[in-house]
């Protein structure tokens, strides 16, 4: 393909950077990511994936903004509350790259809908809040040979971990199911700061980007965590448990299903 002149200035950064140049650069607009949720780790993803010329952004959520959304989803503007979330952060991917394609999935994901979803992309960025999607993301990917990153946030806290399914350590391989109700509190009800959305989002966008260019190392079979307080990253070494429920060697998963979420008020995402 050939980029116009204004597509050579705008990527200039990448097609003069080792490692990326004008192929590179063609992987990137050639590229499909989907991102499931437009909050709080979806915006700094989505943004980060716009500005890089992705060729194609799915964005998948069925809630609105909402005023205390805005402390940590900096897609979305204070005069989009009250607004779909995935029509906010389409328009200011407009905005930003007008060569981005984004296609707008304006609900809940569900596990009647979301293969025939994912099977169109190259990526998957999981940015849901809680439990029952994260094992339904991570269920489906398996299932489709995805790959995808998973993110958490929480107070001061974040984890992230990519996914090759068949290949490397998958969500429930370490967490073999959801919790129970209301174990584990939501970030409506615990709290968490703005900024670590932020990096963990990033990071989410940049395994995207490496993934299409097949370049660097992925966060596969180590779980990344972040603690904001004392700004550090740990790497948890992990393995491919033989025994997972949906990637074993004899997976007793095979089909998707909706786990019933929290009786408490929770985001559709951070």
């Amino acid at each position: 393909m050939d980029f116009s002149d204004s597509q050579l200035e705008r990527y200039s950064r990448h097609i003069i950077l080792q490692g990326v140049g004008v192929e590179g650069q063609i992987k990137i607009s050639k590229a499909k990511v989907l991102v499931i949720g437009a909050g709080g780790l979806g915006s700094p993803a989505l943004l980060y994936l716009a500005a890089a010329g992705l060729g194609t952004i799915g964005i998948v959520d069925g809630d609105v903004v909402d005023l205390s959304n805005l402390q940590r989803q900096v897609i979305h503007f204070t005069k989009d509350v009250g607004r779909s979330k995935v029509l906010s952060a389409k328009e200011k991917i407009i905005g930003l790259n007008p060569d981005v394609n984004v296609i707008t999935y304006e609900k809940m994901i569900t596990a009647t809908d979301i293969i025939g979803i994912i099977s169109q992309y190259d990526f998957i960025i999981d940015g849901t809040d809680n439990f029952p999607a994260k094992f339904l993301v991570n269920d489906a990917c398996i299932f489709a040979g995805k790959p995808f990153s998973h993110a958490g946030i929480l107070k001061f806290f974040g984890q992230t971990i990519t996914i090759l399914p068949g290949k490397t350590t998958c969500y429930r391989c370490i967490f073999h199911e959801p919790p129970p109700l209301n174990a584990v509190p939501s970030c409506s009800q615990a709290g968490v700061i703005g900024v670590i959305a932020g990096i963990l989002g990033t990071l989410q966008a940049n395994e995207a980007i490496k993934f299409i260019l097949g370049k660097g190392d992925l966060i596969t079979n180590r779980l990344l965590t972040f603690d904001a307080l004392a700004s550090k990253f740990r790497n948890l070494s992990l393995e491919k448990n033989p025994e997972c429920p949906v990637c074993g060697d004899n997976p007793v998963i095979t089909e998707l299903l909706d786990y019933e979420q929290a009786a408490c008020k929770i985001e559709n995402s951070k």
